[in-house]
């Protein structure tokens, strides 16, 4: 989405209305002869957020669902068939699987009669869904045959074994032993647990060892520890980052999956490290073929 607005930006000089689906509707056409031009494909639109699990009849969850009629527009727009929709960072959202998962069934129905798709991602600072069991208990709830994951190495190996807060740049409160026990539970839990058919794809990035630490508390936009280290702390695999991402690769295509690995990198030093987007893909694919090979 923040690349459609630059895109309007670019074309008419003002950036659109986020909420101004038929301008946006526009954008993504245009988007859309430019990626047939070059004979590429948008796999998906992303990121959907704040979605699940407002009040009934609240104003929010009206925003919610207007929010999603005007996506599921833009994603006609553009050619794509998936959706991302992320967990939950919002407050005053339900902390029930029920009503995250009726919400999400909800959605998956509306895109269902578009033959649409939506991966639903971890957010590690997300309210009530930060880890990879959580979406997966509410996808296996709401049980929807277009409804799967959006797995990311970032989202599991920073929430579950790394924290942007400390000065080791791990969770701590717990030895580095068990920590590192615990971490490897989990990726077997999830080889054997989910079908491979369920995982979408699979986001990749790394992250920087925060030095110093950030502060632990929401920044003034209300974002968590995470959050921010998020938004631009995100470089490739092998170019300065410390997280486990060859471990939880390795365990999502322990599951059969073979679908598609993308790479999603925030990483603020970009500008000083990449002359253009070039130079990033081929140092990306680099990345990643490293990956395979490990």
């Amino acid at each position: 989405m923040p690349d459609i607005l630059a895109y309007g930006k670019m074309l008419h000089s003002r950036e659109p209305d986020p909420k101004d689906y038929d301008a946006l509707v526009e954008v993504g056409k245009a988007i859309k002869t430019q990626a047939e031009e070059h004979r590429l494909k948008v796999l998906m639109l992303q990121p959907f957020a704040n979605f699940e699990g407002w009040p009934k009849g609240s104003s929010e969850r009206k925003d919610a669902f207007e929010r999603a009629e005007g996506w599921i527009r833009i994603m006609e727009a553009v050619g794509t068939d998936m959706l991302q929709v992320g967990s939950s960072d919002a407050t005053g959202i339900s902390s029930s699987i029920d009503d995250l998962a009726g919400d999400l069934a909800e959605l998956a129905d509306m895109c269902a009669a578009k033959g649409f798709r939506i991966a639903y991602e971890n957010w590690c600072w997300a309210t009530h869904a930060p880890n990879w069991k959580d979406v997966w208990r509410i996808v296996e709830k709401a049980d929807r045959s277009n409804l799967g994951l959006c797995l990311d190495t970032f989202q599991s190996g920073g929430g579950e074994w790394a924290d942007p807060t400390t000065k080791s740049g791990l969770i701590e409160g717990i030895s580095r032993e068990d920590l590192e026990a615990r971490w490897k539970q989990s990726l077997a839990e999830l080889s054997k647990t989910i079908p491979p058919g369920k995982i979408y794809l699979l986001q990749i990035s790394d992250a920087y060892k925060m030095d110093p630490p950030i502060e632990a508390e929401q920044n003034k936009e209300g974002l968590r520890p995470r959050g921010q280290w998020s938004h631009d702390y995100r470089p490739l695999p092998y170019d300065g980052g410390y997280l486990p991402v060859e471990d939880f690769l390795g365990a999502v295509l322990q599951t059969g999956f073979r679908g598609w690995l993308s790479i999603e990198v925030f990483d603020g030093k970009g500008p000083n490290k990449y002359s253009d987007m070039l130079e990033c893909s081929q140092k990306a694919m680099s990345s990643l073929s490293k990956m395979l090979g490990q």
